[in-house]
């Protein structure tokens, strides 16, 4: 008896019918358009890339494009640069994804008669797998692993914190474990790596921050001891910013509504910044020196790094602020490391370096800007972007049906990823906060 194939479910019947629907209606470019003048313009510093050049409607793809502005740079074949095309109008960013007449000359944006004013960015020249299966599972925690890090230099070490008051490091290349860290005497709750690479920071239920030797697997010296509830949060001191290597900072949020900032060498209490009323749930060092904080009474604070002072409260959002996510994150944890594995020979080379990554992540239009996004039970995300608008948002992210408990920027900083308790994953832009797409499968928050 043969079997029978159920019926399609209503998302592939939808699929299907967009498909061909797609398929009928080809949209195709007049070939009576003549040109148009496109004028680039590098979207970091705001300069721009040659004069305008005239090219054909029919040929004004982003593939074409992309050649064109290659040429101009004078890469050779083997340099070429894949690159993302914006134009900005009344106040919206808009992507050129697939030619300039569906993106500006069909919505009437623009004629053939104006000079297109283009802004590009360089896009990863790295091909990434697709995921479609577990590659590796490394046993070791005896219970729910709570928190990952990966190492600043590479994706090559692992450290987790878990249940069962342990932290761990692997080596994620050969799938083995490589050190057990034993010292807390309850949950691990947070690992963080330091921009250097030779120190991991954990923080725990147990109330203290723990130091540990990646390379040997051992504590460094007692614990930080200060707050009265467990650990939240953790985060290092930028590289870029350390005035000398006898004060290396790291910031640790918790329970007890305090951030307090450590001195990891003396392992003692630089500051105190006290001014929040409930938890604090997460905490983040900006690459300018600023402190930005989130918490469960509604609020994210801005602190001055050097003198512990509070700068300013952002409060639009009506319920917890879960957590919080920087756009120059990347950059800021890898410090001097890069895809090429060379590190710097000297502190200052290394200083250095650090510093020009930051800058160039963070420059917009010439100008340096971080931005922020935050997520909260009250079902929204807001943008912010503290240096243009200080205290109100640049949007507010609507869709998510249930709290939101994570949100990250892509490491081009163009995108944002926030995940809910609705199960859904969601994409924005990072540069209006419009939305993208929404991805599904998971059947738990």
């Amino acid at each position: 008896m043969a079997t029978l194939l159920p019926p399609p479910n209503k998302r592939q019947r939808v699929a299907v019918a967009e498909k061909a629907r797609e398929q009928q209606d080809v949209d195709t470019i007049p070939g009576d358009l003549g040109s148009v003048r496109i004028h680039f313009f590098d979207q970091s510093t705001g300069k721009p890339t040659g004069a305008p050049v005239a090219i054909p409607v029919a040929d004004a793809t982003v593939k074409n494009l992309e050649l064109l502005l290659n040429t101009l740079q004078g890469n050779e074949a083997t340099e070429r640069v894949p690159y993302r095309f914006t134009f900005g109008a009344d106040g919206k960013v808009i992507d050129i994804t697939n030619d300039i007449y569906r993106a500006l000359l069909k919505p009437g944006l623009k004629t053939t008669e104006d000079t297109i004013t283009l802004q590009y960015t360089p896009q990863a020249i790295f091909r990434v797998r697709a995921v479609s299966r577990c590659s590796a599972s490394i046993p070791g925690h005896g219970e729910a692993i709570l928190a990952t890090s990966f190492a600043s230099s590479s994706s090559s070490r692992l450290a987790t914190g878990s249940g069962d008051n342990t932290a761990r490091i692997f080596d994620t290349d050969t799938g083995t474990p490589l050190h057990t860290l034993k010292g807390h005497t309850s949950w691990v709750l947070v690992a963080s790596w330091s921009p250097d690479d030779a120190t991991i920071a954990t923080g725990s239920m147990d109330n203290t921050v723990r130091l540990w030797d990646p390379k040997t697997g051992q504590c460094l010296g007692q614990p930080l001891k200060g707050h009265t509830k467990w650990v939240n949060s953790l985060a290092w001191e930028p590289y870029h910013l350390r005035k000398e290597e006898t004060t290396i900072r790291l910031a640790s949020s918790s329970k007890d509504a305090t951030v307090r900032i450590w001195d990891t060498v003396s392992k003692r209490i630089d500051i105190v910044l006290s001014g929040h009323k409930s938890s604090v749930s997460c905490v983040r060092w900006g690459g300018t020196g600023t402190i930005y904080t989130a918490s469960h009474d509604k609020t994210i604070k801005l602190w001055d790094s050097t003198k512990g002072t509070l700068i300013s409260t952002l409060s639009s959002h009506a319920h917890w602020v879960n957590h919080l996510a920087l756009s120059t994150e990347l950059v800021l944890r890898t410090a001097y490391h890069d895809h090429t594995g060379a590190i710097p020979s000297t502190d200052a080379k290394k200083l250095s370096k650090a510093k020009e990554r930051f800058e160039k992540a963070a420059t917009t239009n010439g100008q340096i800007a971080e931005r922020l996004v935050t997520a909260s039970d009250d079902f929204t995300i807001f943008l912010w972007s503290p240096s243009q608008s200080p205290t109100k948002p640049i949007a507010r992210l609507l869709g998510h049906q249930k709290p939101v408990s994570h949100v990250t920027f892509s490491p081009s900083g163009q995108y944002i990823a926030s995940a809910s308790f609705d199960n859904h994953v969601k994409i924005w832009s990072a540069h209006d906060g419009s939305f993208i797409h929404t991805l599904r499968g998971h059947v738990g928050a």
